[in-house]
């Protein structure tokens, strides 16, 4: 079989927390960074979220999220993202999560617009299964959305970060939850207007949403204008396609109703007709003992207790097909091909040197209105303009898989995704001299054939 090897175009850093060592980074949010890593005794992927204490100290959340990952570790649920375990070093939190390799669902929708009412049914038992039993636990997720829930290699949901919602809540002197919103067309009235909501309540209009999206294809709220959104949320201003059932109509209309008093309830849902239709629920063991030693020992300031974090110099090397794969699934049509425009990141290849690919991805940014920051064969991206989501930020990095072969990532850091799409087809455009055309052909939306 071949394989390709992915060389270091300058030496890198290989690192080691515990037992595993530490990949390329997957995710980055504003407390957190998420890295692929593997567990040295299996072989196991996983992904490792890493917390910096300080920041998390600065803020005062350092007993809330505590908490919230001990109570993290008691969710043993098929259509829920596992936590194995968590370690701390002195400046750093690690929370090892099982890695999917399935990807959003987003991409799904984003890729063949509306789902199947079939289809859309099964993904929506399987959200409101895993929502039921967590908050039967008291573990509420309050940032429900397309891109939290993933797919496992079989096709199955599991929703990504439940429970660990003091990354984004902040209790105040009132004692109830108010959120920072950060996707404003998935949350309930009640969030939006800032006063005290039940959990429950609020997770439940985020289904109800999800569910328009996987019928339609489209938001029930969107607006440029975020006053005009709100109050169209507020309002519970949306329309049904005529495609609906009359059986998700009914349904949808009573989940996303703004009184979070007399909107539906998760036993009402799982009685409701259309919901019951083929619904099998999962049948799983989740009565095995858990410990919450690793918990305390990674919050604590014992250094016997840190795990250590070493650092080996040297190039490192690796499958150039697992490059690709990291993030997807293993497609080896996906090496030449870069055909992913719908994902929050994309790739292709390129015969030019390394330094000639950075520089022209940064002649053509510029002109789009982005700030560049540069450091050997990584780039940073920035557009100084706010958009729907923030300032969209991109990270490049280019990785060598042979003497004069190279693939070039570039992944959204920050920002909206479909912003982040419309960025890349433009550049694309201006890069047709740095792509490799492969048999000599160049696809009409600028990625290589």
């Amino acid at each position: 079989m071949y394989r390709a090897k992915r060389a270091a175009l300058s030496p890198k850093v290989k690192r080691r927390v515990g037992k595993y060592e530490l990949g390329r980074t997957i995710g980055e949010g504003t407390f957190a960074k998420v890295r692929f890593a593997k567990n040295t005794e299996t072989m196991e992927p996983v992904a490792i979220k890493i917390l910096d204490k300080e920041k998390v100290q600065k803020l005062r959340l350092v007993e809330q999220i505590r908490r919230e990952i001990c109570t993290m570790k008691l969710i043993k649920h098929p259509n829920v993202v596992r936590l194995h375990e968590v370690m701390g070093s002195k400046a750093r939190i690690f929370i090892v999560l099982e890695y999917i390799t399935g990807g959003e669902l987003f991409d799904t929708i984003y890729t063949n617009g509306r789902l199947k009412e079939e289809e859309a049914r099964k993904y929506f038992q399987q959200l409101i299964n895993a929502v039921d039993y967590c908050h039967s636990r008291g573990v509420y997720h309050r940032d429900l959305k397309l891109e939290n829930l993933l797919l496992d290699a079989a096709g199955n949901l599991k929703v990504s970060d439940f429970g660990l919602s003091a990354l984004t809540e902040q209790v105040k002197a009132d004692g109830l939850l108010h959120t920072t919103c950060g996707t404003p067309n998935y949350v309930a009235p009640e969030v939006i207007e800032d006063r005290g909501y039940d959990g429950a309540a609020a997770d439940i209009w985020s289904c109800g949403v999800i569910l328009f999206i996987l019928l339609a294809g489209f938001l029930p709220f969107e607006d440029e204008n975020i006053i005009a959104l709100y109050k169209k949320i507020s309002e519970a201003q949306f329309t049904c396609p005529s495609w609906f059932s009359t059986g998700a109509k009914k349904l949808i209309t009573r989940i996303l109703d703004p009184n979070p008093a007399t909107r539906i309830t998760i036993p009402q849902i799982l009685e409701d007709p259309w919901f019951k239709k083929g619904f099998k629920p999962p049948v799983f063991d989740d009565k095995y003992e858990t410990s919450f030693d690793d918990v305390y020992a990674a919050f604590g300031d014992s250094e016997d207790q840190h795990v250590k974090e070493e650092t080996e110099h040297k190039p490192t090397s690796m499958n150039a097909f697992e490059l690709i794969s990291l993030n997807q699934g293993l497609n080896l049509d996906n090496l030449f091909e870069a055909k992913e425009e719908h994902k929050r990141e994309t790739r292709f290849t390129s015969q030019c040197p390394p330094k000639e690919i950075i520089s022209k991805i940064a002649e053509a940014a510029r002109p789009l209105g982005f700030d560049i920051q540069k450091k050997n064969y990584k780039m940073r991206m920035e557009n100084p303009k706010a958009g729907r989501k923030g300032n969209l930020n991109v990270a490049t990095e280019v990785f060598q898989v042979a003497p004069s072969l190279h693939v070039v990532e570039l992944k959204k850091a920050k920002g909206d995704t479909l912003e982040f799409q419309m960025f890349y087809r433009s550049l694309s455009t201006q890069l047709k001299d740095v792509v490799w055309k492969c048999g000599g052909e160049v696809e009409d939306n600028g990625t290589a054939a």
